[in-house]
């Protein structure tokens, strides 16, 4: 099971940007599609980016879309979320997942996700 480890959360004002990185554990990672996701306390995780193991499909939540952007470095193992445009509501824990020769973002639920990192907290304030 791929391990992955996120960094590049942290404080930002409204307007801002920030880039999130999500490194994986084994080379193997350029088989897997990999998405984000975000979390608030007592809410459900919800679905932010995704990209297909590819890279030729990405998908973003009605939210996020136009502000942030995923990509990928195979060679680094690693995959990205630009966000730009901060908002208030961006606040919350963000994951990212992977899963094996995923070629679309659906199903979205955790279930279905093979792999998660431990999280990096967004605080965006107003």
């Amino acid at each position: 099971q791929l391990q992955l480890v996120e960094s590049g959360g942290g404080l930002v004002q409204a307007g801002g940007s920030l880039r999130l990185a999500c490194v994986a554990s084994d080379r193997t990672f350029s088989m897997y599609g990999v998405a984000w996701f975000r979390q608030t306390p007592g809410k459900e995780r919800d679905f932010v980016a995704f990209m297909s193991w590819t890279g030729g499909d990405t998908d973003y939540a009605d939210s996020v879309k136009g502000r942030f952007t995923i990509s990928r470095d195979n060679a680094k193992k690693t995959v990205y979320l630009y966000m730009n445009s901060l908002k208030p509501e961006d606040t919350a824990v963000y994951y990212c997942a992977a899963d094996w020769q995923r070629l679309d973002a659906e199903p979205m639920a955790g279930r279905y996700w093979g792999s998660w990192g431990q999280g990096t907290q967004v605080t965006v304030s107003s």
